[in-house]
């Protein structure tokens, strides 16, 4: 089985690395209306998820807890002012699913902004919540989303997964760059982001455990680091996960001493804007699977109760 030590250490640098660089996580409210702000939204919403898992599985340490928590209080306070930004949001674009999408997983850690949950109710009986046109990943994230918000799911989750394309289960061979990502993603949402592994559909857990260690051979060899990192999340989401020990060794020595993880091959260079943008999320999927990893390798070595 994969070190703990290692798995460990990536997800406590790459922690380190957003910290340091916590201003990254920023809002651009004088961009043009139709990507800047909007746009913006989408790192902070990743972070509050992830800092979620990291609070949830409680195995990362007090140095990892406090950083996330300092993470959040910045992005919550500073960045999208208490909330008020959300709300910005709401009324540039109304029907917009992602200040709700945002606003979620900071509720459920605690934080709260009336005015964005009376948007959402509201929202939530218009025809056009449910008539806007999106992947149907996305839809079947919107639909998991309403459902822990408290809201009838539009659609339903069991139908909204029926739509994706991991629960057709295709030949696996076609899967490249962006299906790729529409695997992991459908994982994520089905399973509350690795709470509940048991809410995989059967049919969709074996498959994944046949063609999950051909698709981290694959991805590994590419050096796809942000792709590989998303894989290993998958896989401590399955029942039985594999703790790919290639994977992860591969996985941890693309990591930069400072935390940072490259997003394909090697570190890029830039603006300390531009490289932010260019690899935070890459390095949040390293905090995400090295929190996820951990707990299930260290569940595994529990005895099972007599």
């Amino acid at each position: 089985m994969t070190s703990t030590r290692l798995i460990h250490g990536v997800g406590l640098r790459a922690l380190e690395w957003l910290h340091a660089r916590r201003d990254g996580f920023r809002l651009e409210p004088d961009a043009d209306p139709e990507v800047g702000l909007m746009d913006r939204f989408k790192p902070i919403g990743e972070l509050a998820v992830i800092c979620g898992v990291i609070f949830r599985e409680g195995v990362a340490g007090s140095r990892q807890s406090q950083l996330a928590r300092q993470l959040l209080d910045h992005v919550w306070r500073d960045t999208l002012d208490g909330g008020r930004m959300l709300v910005e949001g709401a009324r540039t674009e109304p029907i917009s699913p992602i200040p709700f999408e945002v606003y979620l997983p900071f509720r459920e850690l605690g934080y709260e902004q009336p005015d964005i949950e009376r948007a959402t109710r509201l929202n939530h009986r218009l025809g056009s919540w449910s008539a806007v046109e999106v992947l149907p990943v996305r839809r079947l994230g919107l639909s998991a989303f309403q459902r822990r918000f408290g809201l009838r799911p539009e659609p339903g989750v069991d139908e909204a997964t029926a739509r994706t394309w991991l629960a057709r289960t295709p030949e696996p061979w076609t899967v490249e760059g962006h299906i790729a990502y529409d695997i992991t993603h459908t994982v994520f949402h089905l399973t509350d982001w690795g709470e509940r592994p048991d809410r995989l559909p059967p049919h969709i857990a074996g498959y994944l455990a046949d063609w999950l260690p051909v698709w981290l051979d694959d991805w590994l060899e590419l050096r796809r680091w942000d792709l590989l990192g998303e894989l290993l999340v998958v896989d401590a989401c399955l029942p039985r996960p594999t703790f790919d020990e290639a994977a992860w060794e591969g996985f941890a020595a693309a990591q930069q001493p400072d935390g940072a993880m490259p997003a394909l091959r090697e570190m890029p260079e830039g603006e300390p804007d531009d490289l932010f943008d260019l690899v935070y999320h890459p390095t949040l999927v390293a905090a995400f699977a090295s929190a996820l990893a951990l707990s299930r390798s260290l569940s595994a070595l529990t005895p099972e109760p007599s």
